[in-house]
Parts: structure tokens; sequence; C-alpha cells
């Protein structure tokens, strides 16, 4: 995966490959989101953010926004109207949050969407009261978004290993928080979904044109 520079220009096209990247990835892995789920929840996160996303790669598909925040608000606005369960509110939050923060510029660098995604990491802390090792998406994406500054490969690896280090952890908030000491040795399905997201952008910017290459 080619790492691109912190100055790599990325505008309303790249967000949409994204988005719609992340679509196809949480088709592949719905069922491995619902069995975990099934275990500390309603069994139902794979298929609702199948059914989120699904909708989302139509929205964008039909009415490409202009804009990378726009991109991202509408989205948001997406999955909350179609995805059911906390899955909706908390991801529309996530990219409407991150989506307001961009503003209305063209293109956006990676330090100004990792700047952008903190503040909607932050929204999502508040909507839902957890904090990281709550044993929730927070676990993946709050490391995921401090090494962004530095590059998308390592926020993939932060929020991978942030899925995985929810392993061990007790519930502290969620539907998995209702099981108490059950909830250990589950990996939580929120932070695994979460860290797709930021893999997929990982992988996204990696296959981006460098800057002034003519393609």
């Amino acid at each position: 995966m080619a790492e691109q520079e912190s100055g790599q220009a990325l505008d309303a096209a790249f967000f949409i490959r994204w988005l719609t990247a992340c679509a196809a990835a949480v088709e592949r892995e719905a069922s491995r989101l619902t069995d975990l789920d099934a275990a500390i929840g309603d069994a139902d996160h794979g298929s609702n953010l199948q059914r989120g996303f699904r909708a989302v790669a139509e929205v964008l598909a039909k009415d490409a926004p202009a804009t990378p925040g726009a991109v991202l608000t509408l989205a948001g606005r997406q999955l909350i109207s179609t995805v059911g369960g906390a899955s909706g509110p908390l991801y529309g939050t996530l990219l409407r949050r991150t989506g307001k923060a961009l503003g209305d510029a063209a293109e956006v660098d990676r330090a100004a969407l990792a700047d952008a995604l903190g503040q909607g990491v932050a929204a999502v802390a508040q909507l839902g009261g957890a904090a990281k090792g709550d044993k929730t998406m927070l676990d993946a994406l709050e490391p995921a978004v401090d090494a962004l500054a530095t590059s998308y490969e390592g926020a993939a690896r932060a929020a991978e290993e942030g899925a995985v280090a929810t392993t061990p952890l007790l519930a502290r908030k969620g539907r998995a928080s209702y099981l108490g000491e059950r909830s250990i040795d589950h990996q939580d399905p929120g932070a695994t979904s979460a860290a797709l997201l930021v893999t997929t952008l990982a992988e996204i910017a990696g296959q981006a044109p460098a800057a002034g290459s003519g393609q």
C-alpha cells in the first residue's frame, strides 16, 4: 500500500470512493459482524450496517455532492435514517460531524481529515457517553485518529489493534454492558466495524495518484 503525504489532495471523488468501498467491505464482513454481535448484543450489527451502507452507496451514485464535507454529511444523514439500533445514530454522527468540520473546502489533506475525524469521534463519545476502554467503537476510533496525524497505514493498524484489544475488556456501555463479566473474551462488534472503515480509508488512500502526477 503506497502511503500518501499529508499534503495529498482529497476531493469529493475520493470520499465517494472511500464510502463506496466501505459499503463493499461491510457486505463482505456482514456475517462476521453479526456473529460478533450475537455473542454480546442483538445479532444485528452486520445486517444493520449492510442496509445502511447500501443506502449510502446508492445515494452517492445518484447525486454526488461537490465537496468532501458534503459527501460525509449526506452519508451520515443516510445512515441515521436507514440504520436501526445504536449504529445509525453513532456512525451517522461520526460522518456528519466530520463533514461539518471539513466545511466547504473543495479539497482537504490528511491532516485536515485527521482533525475533522477527531471532532467526529468526540461527538460520538458525547452521544454515547462512552470513553476509550469501555469496549465500544471508540477503542478503535480514538487510536486511529491519533495515528492518522502521521499516516493512513498507521491509522489502519491502530484501529485493528484497538478492535482486537477489546476482547479482554468488560463492556461498560451499550447492550453488551448488560452482560457484565460475560462480555469479557468477546471482541466488540462496533470496534470491529469501525476498524473496517479505517482500514478501507487506508486502502483507498494507497490507491490515490500522487499529487501532480497527472493521473
